[in-house]
């Protein structure tokens, strides 16, 4: 069917389970009330009570159509070839998303998801990414929590810094400022579940290194000292002291896959380099937490101790409560080094911030990077498919979830 004659624009798949629900409910009280949309999942039953829901919210739109999919090929593939944009809300991934990614690059249908999971996303480049160019399908995983904010601020910065100064950006070290939030079952159940599938080599690769890249880096990093790397302690000027932090792998080598692709690494500069850490109080501190998060990662690879931590997280498909959820703040600083000779080059600054759930904020990350897919045809033309990063949706992105209630602020600094 052709991209013009879909029966649908949008469909949410996995709508009743968590993340699901919530980005179900923004696309109701916030998307256009003419969209055409459905909601996808295995049980007709719940689809319906979710549908029931949803008037609550909002009964003068449009309401979402019901398609009952389960993740057998077959399904799927009639599944994608019914809209332009699916949103895909099933995890863990790498247990069960593969031949979501599979059928709507096959079918040229946009997809997106907020999968962390970064040895999937990166086997899911290997597998798919020709042929989602192939038939221009714009393939963005990782556009929620993980790992929109971090790849959304070093685009911005790394723009402002070309449009001011008309130079590439050395380096971006992010700082993970202030964090309230509860994981998800699913997210816990991911976390602990894919040391079970994927290697501890696999892990290593994929997370923190230029592999994601689809040019390869060759330029200098200079990066923190040998005492810094040791201890995981740095002191930024404008960012304080900052430490090792957990969500950094996946979201770095989101960044990293995001200079590659824009450009090919000349967008951002032939020498940008990433970093992201976690502002601490002081240097004590610090290094009890970069000590802390070594040996709880060493700790992670055994099977027993996997067993008993997911005896301590919510069960897959529930979550914070909604007046829990309420009080949730992310918020990261950033700060950009211009690649510029001489010993003080100029720096610029800027700050992400959400206030409220944060995986409310996933859901309206998934809801309004599908309306960019549906609204800029000019930028899709220019992407033209194959497995992507949310900075590659750019400013219009950005604008977006600003009006959505994302705090986001970009400037240059002052002279030293």
């Amino acid at each position: 069917m052709p991209p013009n004659q879909k029966q649908y624009e949008l469909i949410v798949l996995g709508a009743t389970g968590y993340t699901g629900k919530l980005c179900a409910e923004h696309v109701t009280t916030s998307l256009p009330t003419t969209l055409k949309w459905a909601v996808a999942g295995r049980s007709q039953s719940k689809l319906s009570t979710l549908v029931d829901e949803l008037k609550t919210l909002n009964a003068d739109r449009v309401q979402p159509g019901i398609e009952v999919s389960t993740l057998d090929p077959q399904d799927l593939d009639a599944l994608t070839s019914k809209t332009k944009v699916l949103i895909n809300t099933v995890g863990p991934y790498y247990l069960y998303s593969t031949p979501v990614v599979e059928a709507c690059a096959k079918n040229g249908t946009h997809y997106l998801d907020v999968t962390g999971e970064w040895p999937w996303v990166l086997e899911m480049i290997k597998k798919y990414h020709e042929t989602a160019k192939a038939n221009h399908a714009v393939i963005i995983p990782e556009i929620g929590v993980e790992s929109a904010p971090s790849d959304m601020l070093a685009f911005a910065l790394t723009q402002l810094i070309r449009k001011e100064l008309s130079v590439g950006t050395r380096e971006v070290v992010a700082s993970l400022h202030e964090f309230k939030g509860t994981p998800s079952g699913g997210t816990a159940a991911t976390a602990l579940g894919i040391m079970d599938h994927y290697s501890i080599k696999d892990m290593a690769n994929s997370a923190g290194t230029w592999a994601s890249s689809p040019v390869p880096r060759t330029g200098p990093e200079d990066g923190p000292s040998l005492l810094s790397k040791i201890f995981g302690v740095r002191t930024i000027p404008g960012l304080g002291t900052v430490t090792s932090s957990p969500s950094a792998g996946p979201n770095v080598a989101t960044v990293q896959r995001s200079w590659g692709l824009l450009e090919g690494g000349k967008l951002y500069g032939p020498n940008f380099t990433y970093y992201e850490h976690m502002g601490v109080r002081n240097t004590a501190i610090g290094i009890f937490v970069h000590f802390a998060l070594l040996f709880g990662s060493l700790a992670i690879t055994l099977p027993p101790v996997r067993w008993l931590a997911k005896k301590f997280f919510h069960a897959p498909g529930s979550g914070p409560t909604k007046g829990k959820s309420k009080r949730e703040v992310l918020e990261y600083r950033a700060i950009a080094t211009a690649d510029q000779d001489g010993p003080h080059p100029k720096r610029a600054f800027a700050k992400f911030r959400w206030e409220g759930s944060l995986y409310y904020f996933t859901g309206v990350c998934l809801a309004e990077a599908a309306m960019v897919m549906l609204k800029d045809d000019e930028l899709l033309h220019r992407l033209d498919g194959g497995i992507l990063t949310p900075a590659t949706l750019g400013q219009p992105f950005i604008d977006r979830m600003k009006n959505a209630g994302m705090i986001f602020e970009v400037e240059m600094m002052s002279d030293h």
